[in-house]
């Protein structure tokens, strides 16, 4: 028989292995994307934008005074561009409505896309209602994997199906996960630079989405420098697809798989109560 105080250091041991390996273990990498968005209308804050240490990516509208040359600027520095794709409720000639015909929206695309050249992809602008419209998003998503772009939805809604759609297909794509500046001062942008930074350790990557307002580039302007030395590795957006191999996150899906608005609905779940 067993003496007894080596059986009780053996079941604790045990006990301590289980503990152990049930703890929830932090990423040997924390990542983080930023992207800008509304680019191509002033030229000082594009040029700040610019001149944003790091691969941050270059969300430009097509509707814009500077968007082709700014696209231009951009590539020509090693930036990664995107098209910020006008949706509904934004309005302008290059933004897509629910009911509009897919003829008309093609046009839209295409001519978006020949104002930003050197776009790798789109993310959507506003498009709380577009976003949630089954058939242009579906058809958006094979139209951008013809085209070999990527996509990112900026999740302006709860009610989005769009990533869901590019998940369907295959698509390589990517969701943001913080918006910097719903609040735009000082204070509530290093708030949620702070949340980037805590859920890219949790989690192992984070997908920013900013814009060019002077508080955010100034909090963005001192705090990029100092990322690394808090364990924040900076990537390019093609690089964070690639990373999260077109998986959801806890926050966006269950099992790797975007929840579309029929699951959200089914479990009672309503749109955020801030869209755009």
């Amino acid at each position: 028989m067993m003496p007894r105080m080596p059986y009780l250091l053996l079941a604790l041991f045990c006990v301590c292995c289980g503990v152990a390996d049930a703890a929830p273990r932090q990423p040997a990498q924390a990542y983080m994307t930023l992207i800008i968005d509304d680019l191509g209308q002033n030229v000082e804050r594009d040029q700040r934008v610019l001149a944003l240490p790091g691969p941050v990516t270059l969300a430009i509208m097509p509707d814009t005074p500077h968007a082709t040359e700014f696209a231009r600027q951009g590539h020509k520095a090693g930036k990664t561009v995107i098209l910020h794709m006008p949706m509904d409720p934004a309005t302008g000639p290059y933004a897509w409505h629910p009911g509009t015909p897919l003829p008309e929206l093609s046009r839209r695309l295409d001519t978006a896309l020949a104002k930003v050249p050197y776009a790798a992809g789109l993310n959507n602008h506003m498009g709380s209602r577009m976003t949630a419209q089954r058939e242009p998003m579906a058809w958006l998503m094979n139209e951008l994997q013809r085209r070999d772009l990527v996509f990112v939805d900026s999740r302006t809604s709860a009610a989005t199906v769009a990533a869901a759609e590019a998940q369907a297909i295959g698509l390589a794509q990517v969701s943001r996960d913080v918006f910097l500046d719903d609040v735009r001062t000082t204070e509530a942008i290093a708030g949620q630079l702070r949340l980037g930074i805590e859920m890219a350790r949790q989690n192992g990557s984070a997908v920013l989405i900013g814009h060019p307002y002077p508080q955010t580039l100034e909090v963005l302007e001192r705090e990029m420098p100092r990322l690394a030395s808090q364990g924040i590795k900076v990537i390019d957006l093609l690089q964070m697809i690639a990373e999260r191999s077109n998986q959801a996150t806890p926050a966006h899906g269950r099992q790797g798989r975007y929840a579309n608005r029929q699951d959200r609905q089914s479990k009672g779940i309503t749109p955020s109560t801030w869209e755009r």
